[in-house]
């Protein structure tokens, strides 16, 4: 009595073998890279908010690129920043708090890591019809 059969206990898999304990699996390590990927799309898919100008050395190019982000992950904890353009004239402060919420959402629900600043840098005014305003 009192000794376990090696497995007992032990949730299984759909092919009958026994899975072991989440603290038993080794770690899953999530770049700055990935996260940075993510903060950009959350950006993108807020209303009003948008990606930049392309340019070279100050001479604009046709077509928009995503917006800039430098992220950096600590351990379980992001911080982000996030360069974009918001559409003239939607309210900035709103946009910002926007994609702020929806960066922090996305990151966390995406990585399980803490998000615990987003800053936002409106760096362009987008008018209608494509024109900006740096």
């Amino acid at each position: 009595m009192g000794e376990r059969a090696e497995g007992e206990g032990r949730a299984q898999d759909e092919g009958g073998r026994t899975a072991r304990p989440p603290g038993e699996r080794g770690r899953t390590a999530i770049s700055d890279r990935v996260v940075a990927r993510i903060v950009a799309k959350a950006a993108e898919e807020t209303a009003g908010s948008g990606g930049l100008d392309r340019s070279v050395l100050g001479v604009g190019l046709p077509g928009r690129r995503a917006a800039r982000t430098d992220v950096r992950v600590h351990g379980q904890i992001v911080t982000a920043k996030v360069a974009l353009s918001v559409a003239y004239p939607m309210p900035v402060r709103d946009v910002a708090q926007r994609v702020r919420d929806g960066v922090r959402a996305r990151v966390e629900a995406l990585t399980g890591l803490t998000v615990r600043q987003v800053d936002i840098d409106v760096a362009e005014l987008e008018r209608p019809g494509g024109r900006t305003v740096s």
